[in-house]
């Protein structure tokens, strides 16, 4: 038997919790992340919320020293939980399996941590399973994390994720109005299949080329414009350059207010300049 250590699970975010779960496969020659490109219920419910994209976290995993397999649920959905363990016995012959408490999978995932132990006894594999991890009064979770997301609560979400919630995107020609304004932004969509942000004005961080830059920014759809669609829209404080088709990375650091409707380009002026000395407060 090769010395590997498979984790499985889905691993939505690569939180504090999931982190727990990576660091029993420590000390493996080789270490296999079975993920799925999508949660299997989103995929069922056909609702995409993601704390990350795929390639964000295949890349996270990689820099744990993590070879990642994607799996495509709807491709092994109809698995029962025997012959998806089977499946990886044959393909990896791992020494040891690590997963979290409430790792399900097979059909109607009825899978479960029981049922793996005893596969791992039967077939001479180490099994850790990693209990639950409570921070700041309960169970860290993905689906804890989204709910802080969509409430604005960025704060508590990165103490979660240990690290900052960030958006990732390719800056689009916007209206120039902010340029008007005397306050320039870079915008681009808020992607669709993203956990989305309650709507608000927040304190930010951008990395350009190795510098780090204190910034402001609006999600939502500006009510005061009527936009159809949820933006980005953000002022990246001390930066003059040209950033239009360049990929960039939006942290979030803290909500500072709701949304509001304007009654002239003075009240907006003012709002933006208060909104920035709160963003470099942070």
């Amino acid at each position: 038997m090769t010395d590997t250590a498979l984790v499985l699970g889905t691993f939505d975010g690569l939180h504090t919790a999931h982190k727990k779960v990576l660091s029993a496969a420590n000390g493996a020659k080789k270490r296999v992340a079975v993920i799925f490109s999508l949660p299997p219920s989103m995929v069922i419910s056909g609702r995409t919320e993601l704390l990350q994209t795929v390639e964000e976290k295949i890349e996270m995993f990689k820099s744990f020293g993590f070879t990642v397999e994607t799996l495509d649920f709807n491709k092994v959905r109809s698995l029962t939980a025997e012959e998806f363990l089977q499946s990886l016995l044959e393909k990896y012959n791992p020494k040891t399996i690590c997963c979290g408490y409430n790792y399900h999978f097979g059909f109607g995932g009825k899978g479960n941590t029981e049922l793996l132990s005893g596969f791992c006894k039967e077939n001479g594999i180490t099994l850790s399973v990693t209990p639950a991890v409570e921070m700041l009064g309960d169970r860290v979770s993905s689906s804890r994390i989204r709910a802080l997301i969509r409430d604005g609560d960025v704060e508590t979400a990165n103490k979660l994720l240990s690290r900052p919630f960030a958006i990732k995107g390719t800056v689009t020609h916007g209206d120039s109005r902010g340029r008007t304004l005397g306050y320039p932004t870079i915008n681009f969509p808020y992607p669709a299949d993203i956990c989305e942000l309650k709507h608000g004005v927040y304190a930010t961080r951008v990395n350009i080329n190795g510098a780090e830059y204190s910034a402001v920014t609006y999600v939502g759809k500006r009510p005061t414009y009527k936009l159809e669609n949820t933006i980005l829209e953000t002022n990246i404080i001390g930066f003059e350059g040209d950033l239009y088709e360049k990929e960039l990375t939006v942290h979030f650091l803290q909500y500072i207010r709701g949304e509001k409707t304007f009654s002239s380009t003075e009240e907006l002026k003012n709002q933006i300049n208060a909104d920035i000395i709160s963003a470099q407060n942070k």
